[in-house]
């Protein structure tokens, strides 16, 4: 008898611990771990098909698991730096157990996995980008002229000109937008907000990732743009934007917006517009003049 309800309380405390899985989402990155002999599928949609049992499985018991994006090339880094074998099943572990804290990851809420992978992979470039973005900010350094954090500075103005834009916004959902021209790629952050009479209705790690990105832009002065949709119950839905310029923004005009919506990015062919949506100019932000004054 005793035996028997050890093993039943063993039973609810597994209930009670989360799990993390580390997932090869792609052929490269599974091709890459069959190198090492412990690794024993042999074939990726098989792999992917008993991925995707096992987090049936821990769901219907009441279990909570994380799905980590898993990189073969920092596995090898992270067993270099460790010292920890490569090729040994418990290394895997203790990587994925690093990933749930540190990496790309997403709570497994009973979803098919083929809609988890794209919206794990949007997780991996979000945080690829704030990463970058915080990197660069942290090493421009001073201002030469007045010894301000330039980083620190563009952060703040960013933060400032994102909460005009808000609160210029009325309620409904807001869409928005940043891209900013970087080398050796484009950066690019989006926001999603639905505010209420009583609520900015924000993410906050949406809106950190936002303004980030948006400070890299003015810190380095790089080309770049942002661009909100507004929806409310029966109203039109909205589109404006600005464009960066020095240490603010600049309104686009409504047929600048409605050449952006409506030309492929990719062809630069032009697509039809929505109907329904009106390309109209910003509301006014309250600022001066962006570019006047100083400048780092």
């Amino acid at each position: 008898m005793p035996h028997t309800r050890h093993q039943t309380m063993r039973r609810v405390l597994r209930r009670e611990i989360a799990g993390t899985i580390g997932l090869l989402i792609d052929e490269e990155d599974f091709a890459a771990m069959r190198r090492y002999r412990t690794f024993t599928f042999d074939d990726h949609r098989t792999y992917l098909q008993q991925v995707e049992a096992l987090l049936r499985t821990l769901a219907a018991q009441g279990g909570h698991t994380t799905v980590a994006l898993f990189d073969p090339e920092e596995y090898a880094a992270f067993c270099s730096d460790t010292g920890l074998d490569p090729d040994a099943p418990a290394s895997r572990t203790r990587f994925t157990a690093e990933l749930a804290a540190t990496g790309p990851a997403l709570p497994y809420e009973g979803q098919p996995l083929a809609d988890l992978v794209p919206d794990l992979v949007d997780e991996a470039v979000r945080q690829a980008t704030w990463e970058y973005a915080t990197t660069v900010l942290a090493g421009i350094g001073d201002c030469a002229s007045c010894g301000e954090d330039i980083g620190q500075a563009a952060f703040a103005r960013a933060t400032h000109l994102l909460t005009r834009i808000l609160d210029t916004a009325g309620p409904g959902e807001r869409h928005l937008v940043c891209s900013v021209s970087t080398t050796p790629e484009s950066l690019m952050a989006v926001l999603h907000a639905e505010a209420t009479e009583d609520s900015a209705g924000l993410d906050e790690s949406e809106a950190l990732e936002f303004a980030t990105v948006l400070a890299l832009g003015i810190a380095t002065q790089a080309p770049g743009g942002l661009v909100m949709r507004t929806s409310a119950p029966g109203t039109t839905d909205r589109i404006y934007g600005w464009r960066l310029r020095g240490e603010g923004l600049v309104p686009l005009t409504a047929a600048e917006v409605f050449d952006a919506y409506c030309t492929d990015i990719d062809s630069g062919d032009l697509v039809s517009p929505e109907s329904g949506v009106d390309y109209c100019v910003p509301p006014d932000l309250g600022e001066e003049e962006p570019g006047r004054g100083h400048r780092h």
